[in-house]
């Protein structure tokens, strides 16, 4: 049996710094390596059996298909397709969609997310925002979720790609409504200014794990700078709802969601999804355990005696998953 060498904090940080440098191939190497000795928790991690409630369908069916036809068509991504969601089957079977703008390509290198990550050296299509506009309305969309990639290569972390694409759907779109999953533009006011300027009917960024677990599952973010995003929406627009997501079964505590949950009601955060992390690959980070239904259930009514208007709470829940009824659900 061979003996597995230790890695220094410095050898980490070269090869962090280095890893932009190496071809397709070889990234596909060390993004294995790198996982397995900088993610994990634990050397050989525990299988954990996926329970029953959380088998879904394969994606098929004509709207499937028609709607894959028109991402592509319009050169699109899709969060959905990108980030592997479970629910795509479901959601493009009644025609709806995540856009995922500002290229594929993430500069973060979160531990759960399966979305391809890199460099784009500040590359910009500013077409974008206008093709995303004229596929929604291929689809006969109302309601419009948009995200993005981490775009830590661009001054404003994309903030203006985000207005210009809000504008856009509206101009296209009579009566268009427009939820943004933005990033946390690393803490960058004004870039946050722009896009609450651009009136989005909600504005979500995901908190998505506890404190303890950033390090980890979210290298180069941070819990505080995430909740002061959400509070700064709030001061800057307060007709504007947030909304803000929880992944569980990465390793955290009962507690530790409690807090969490009670953080983001104090920065005034009025939607927010729970639902089971999943991993995509054996590239990313283990499943430390399965919630079972009667759990969600506990966390749900947690959230909402804390004082959180509208709760998505459940294995298969994502940030955007039913998110028109989630934003109608504010005005009921």
């Amino acid at each position: 049996m061979g003996v597995r060498r230790s890695v220094s904090h410095e050898q980490i940080e070269i090869r962090i710094r280095n890893y932009t440098r190496l071809s397709p191939d070889r990234n596909t190497r060390y993004n294995r390596w790198r996982v397995d000795d900088l993610i994990q928790i634990g050397p050989n991690p525990p299988v954990v059996r996926r329970p029953d409630w959380l088998k879904v369908r394969l994606p098929s069916g004509e709207n499937y298909f028609e709607l894959k036809g028109i991402m592509r068509g319009e050169q699109l991504h899709t969060v959905c397709e990108s980030a592997r969601c479970p629910n795509v089957a479901e959601c493009w079977s009644r025609r709806t969609a995540t856009f995922m703008i500002l290229g594929e390509l993430c500069t973060r290198r979160c531990g759960f997310c399966a979305v391809p990550k890199g460099v784009p050296r500040g590359a910009v299509d500013r077409d974008e925002p206008a093709r995303v506009a004229h596929a929604a309305a291929r689809m006969g969309l109302k309601y419009v979720v948009v995200t993005s990639v981490d775009r830590d290569d661009l001054p404003d972390g994309g903030a203006a790609v985000f207005a210009e694409t809000i504008q856009s759907l509206r101009k296209n779109i009579e009566g268009c409504q427009v939820e943004v999953l933005i990033p946390d533009f690393r803490g960058s006011d004004k870039a946050l200014g722009t896009v609450v300027t651009a009136r989005p009917d909600v504005l979500n960024h995901n908190i998505e794990t506890v404190p303890r677990l950033y390090r980890v599952a979210r290298r180069g973010s941070d819990y505080r700078r995430s909740l002061a995003l959400l509070r700064r929406s709030r001061e800057l627009d307060a007709s504007i709802p947030t909304k803000s997501g929880l992944m569980v079964g990465l390793g955290e505590t009962w507690e530790e969601l409690l807090s969490v949950l009670n953080d983001l009601a104090q920065v005034g955060v009025e939607i927010l999804t729970i639902g089971q992390y999943l991993r995509p690959s054996k590239e990313q980070l283990p499943v430390a355990r399965y919630y079972t239904p009667a759990e969600f259930a506990a966390l749900r009514h947690d959230a909402w005696r804390l004082g959180i208007a509208h709760v998505e709470s459940g294995p298969l829940v994502r940030s955007s998953y039913h998110a028109h009824e989630q934003a109608a659900s504010l005005t009921q």
